[in-house]
């Protein structure tokens, strides 16, 4: 549902997760450059591994010293880079890690802070300054580069995934990685330098986005596609008020996994569609399929409860896909890549049931999509 939650978007990793789990808070957002015009799609994240394992050092899991003596990582990685541009080229993540001991937690507002960057609910801000040579050190996981952000957030558009993400099913551990999008509709506005190129980030121009993630471990595979660029068939025009969401979960009965799930909602000009599987009385069902060509990946989605249906087909061309690099809490690498980009487009055909029958509400054109994808390992 569109509800803002900050105790569920706040720091978390207590107990045992405090020694096996993750804790990730994610940003995507359009900036132009001044003169050019020319828009590219950034992303910034906060990402935190088992804290109770670390030290006044990164404890790096790729690292070949700490993998002799089979330590889990610990660290607070901040993530930042720039997808892919129209003509799929110069795509990079720039990775910067902190010990344990360097971080700086407050609540009540919660903020977030190391040595070189900041976040809150409300402003994220950092320098990230990669040479070469460290970029050639594998357990890095980074390309090379200097990316520094200062921008104000305004997050609009919320949804919560009830009582799936509550503390006690955090706590037996029934997701392997839990979601929480405080602002699937964002609007930011400041700016972004990147290797001396400064970016303006404008509100109505950025179709931003803002999520966090954490549990045990990232879920494999891995689904998120969601964007805030959304054009009506009825009426040609941009929808402020709207937002696509869809993030996959691998949903488990005690230790023995379950099908996989897809959590999706539509917010369309205010009034918000949800599709989630363990919402009671809602009677959601979902089918969805990958289709990979060979420039491509296109995702076919139908979702349907009791009041709504929506068909969704969206696609990326793998040019404008990247790969992505993490580590789990246990300090293992995924076997297949995980792949972003910010260029996804596709259509929603969006339906109301009356009556015992469907009744078209409007054809939408998506834009600009985060897209998230990972095959099964």
């Amino acid at each position: 549902m569109n509800r803002s939650d900050l105790d569920r978007n706040a720091y978390m990793l207590r107990g045992p997760l405090a020694k096996r789990g993750y804790v990730r808070w994610y940003h995507s957002f359009k900036g132009m450059a001044p003169g050019t015009g020319n828009m590219r799609t950034f992303f910034v994240e906060y990402l935190i591994l088992n804290p109770a394992l670390g030290s006044s050092q990164p404890i790096l899991g790729q690292h070949p010293y700490f993998k002799r003596r089979r330590m889990k990582p610990s660290y607070v990685m901040v993530k930042a880079g720039v997808f892919p541009d129209e003509n799929g080229e110069d795509g990079r993540q720039l990775n910067a890690f902190y010990p344990m001991t360097s971080l700086k937690v407050t609540q009540s507002p919660f903020t977030l802070q190391t040595e070189d960057c900041f976040y809150s609910e409300n402003r994220i801000a950092g320098f990230i300054d990669v040479s070469a040579a460290k970029a050639r050190h594998r357990s890095l996981m980074t390309d090379a580069g200097c990316m520094e952000w200062d921008l104000e957030i305004h997050k609009a558009v919320s949804c919560h995934t009830g009582f799936i993400a509550n503390p006690f099913f955090t706590a037996i551990g029934a997701l392997n990685s839990f979601w929480h999008g405080e602002g699937i509709r964002s609007f930011f506005q400041g700016t972004v330098s990147l290797d001396g190129v400064v970016y303006e980030v404008i509100p109505d121009q950025s179709y931003g986005y803002a999520d966090k993630h954490w549990g045990r471990s990232f879920n494999n595979p891995l689904l998120r596609l969601s964007s805030g660029h959304i054009v009506s068939g009825r009426t040609g025009r941009d929808l402020k008020h709207s937002a696509l969401a869809v993030d996959g979960c691998c949903p488990k009965f005690l230790c023995f996994p379950l099908r996989r799930r897809l959590i999706i909602q539509l917010t369309y000009m205010g009034e918000d569609f949800e599709f989630h599987f363990a919402r009671p009385g809602t009677l959601s069902r979902c089918k969805w399929k990958v289709t990979e060509t060979n420039k491509r990946f296109i995702w076919h989605i139908m979702a349907q409860n009791k009041d709504a249906v929506l068909k969704l087909i969206l696609s990326c061309t793998k040019e404008h896909l990247m790969d992505l690099t993490y580590e789990n809490p246990d300090g293992s690498l995924t076997a297949a890549p995980l792949l972003g980009g910010g260029c996804g487009v596709g259509t929603i055909e969006l339906y109301r049931r009356q009556a015992g029958s469907v009744q078209l509400i409007d054809t939408l054109s998506v834009k600009d999509a985060l897209c998230e994808y990972q095959s099964q390992a």
